[in-house]
């Protein structure tokens, strides 16, 4: 197995992609649907993240606060009526700054800084006005200080805003239309037009061409999938183990793609598979969206492996430990997809030589 032939399909394939429709439909989709459900429900072109203070010390917090770039600040001068607009969401967040705060992180003592948070405010929101606020008390003390930060979620603490629950839709079509849509459609062109005949007579063997095709879906996948979540302002958090789930669910929907493309006899075939899978597949998305469903029949299909831990992580905050059981199961769906797609493949091309 020679790995620099394998990149070298796939480096043609990424070269020849754009005169492909699939290919640019693959990019398009995703940019569209965000911009679209940012239009009608808010998250890309919502305004900044609202912050409120209220300041018993004249901090210089404050002051360093309203010159942040990216955050709109409001003063106000009474805890309870920060935490009603907090709790109305007329601010996203809100801090309370005790009198002698600034005294006691400039001196290396323990402070505590109350942080309201809106359980309506989109999760974007939330983790920018979390990490301005921790920039802002580290420069405050001039160093990494002792503060205590007592989180305070106020308002509905379960709502997510349907800007949130439909990114799974973005994410979805991103992952599956570039890594099991793009190596499906272009194997089987390459089969249709006999370019594959073409390319198995020079030393590159059936094995090589497979992966040099998963290579393209798996790029595809994970730039895509990065590209929708950071449009939609989702990559803030945890952006590493996003793209570990975002990369094993892009080489799953390859492997997935390449048996696709070895199998179907023609376009139509490959249409008619993708739309009779395409419920199955996309099942996760609805019970994301739909949280009070059972939650344990997306677990039957594979792309809940992947789907889910990327939605949780890159909205509700949690972590990749949080999915261990996940990413194993992921994972073990791969190993075992992997010898599936080279037998698969090396029968098509015994049928390529009897043919020729």
């Amino acid at each position: 197995m020679n790995l620099q032939r394998a990149w070298r399909v796939a480096a043609r394939d990424f070269r020849l992609g754009p005169r492909s429709p699939i290919f640019v439909y693959a990019i398009l989709l995703p940019v569209i649907l965000s911009f679209l459900i940012s239009a009608v429900f808010g998250g890309l072109l919502d305004p900044d993240p609202r912050l409120g203070i209220v300041d018993e010390g004249a901090s210089a917090l404050t002051a360093a606060a309203e010159e942040f770039e990216g955050i709109a600040v409001s003063v106000l001068d009474d805890v309870d009526d920060l935490r009603n607009k907090v709790t109305a969401h007329d601010f996203d967040a809100g801090l309370v700054l005790a009198a002698d705060f600034d005294q006691r992180v400039q001196g290396g003592g323990e402070a505590e800084l109350e942080f309201y948070v809106s359980g309506s405010s989109l999760a974007s929101n939330r983790i920018v006005l979390a990490m301005a606020a921790n920039e802002l008390v580290s420069d405050v003390a001039g160093e990494e200080p002792p503060v205590t930060v007592s989180v305070v979620p106020v308002g509905d603490e379960d709502f997510v805003p349907i800007g949130d629950r439909l990114l799974p839709i973005v994410i979805f079509y991103a992952v599956v239309i570039a890594a099991l849509f793009l190596p499906a459609s272009s194997l089987l062109d390459e089969r249709e037009k006999h370019t594959l005949d073409a390319i198995l007579v020079t030393p590159t063997r059936i094995g090589e061409v497979l992966i040099g095709k998963g290579l393209l879906g798996v790029i595809m996948g994970v730039s895509l999938g990065l590209v929708s979540l950071a449009l939609n302002q989702a990559l803030a958090n945890r952006p590493f183990e996003v793209m570990l789930f975002l990369l094993v669910g892009s080489l799953m929907m390859a492997e997935l793609g390449l048996i696709l493309g070895s199998l179907v006899k023609d376009a139509n075939s490959l249409y008619t598979s993708i739309k009779g899978a395409g419920v199955f597949i996309a099942l996760p998305v609805i019970f994301i969206i739909w949280p009070t469903l059972p939650q344990w029949i997306p677990k039957l299909t594979p792309t809940y492996y992947f789907l889910q831990p990327v939605y949780d992580i890159a909205i509700t905050g949690l972590t990749i430990g949080d999915f261990w059981l996940e990413l194993i199961v992921a994972c073990g769906i791969c190993v075992v997809l992997a010898p599936v797609v080279f037998r698969i493949g090396r029968r098509a091309e015994i049928r390529l030589a009897w043919a020729s």
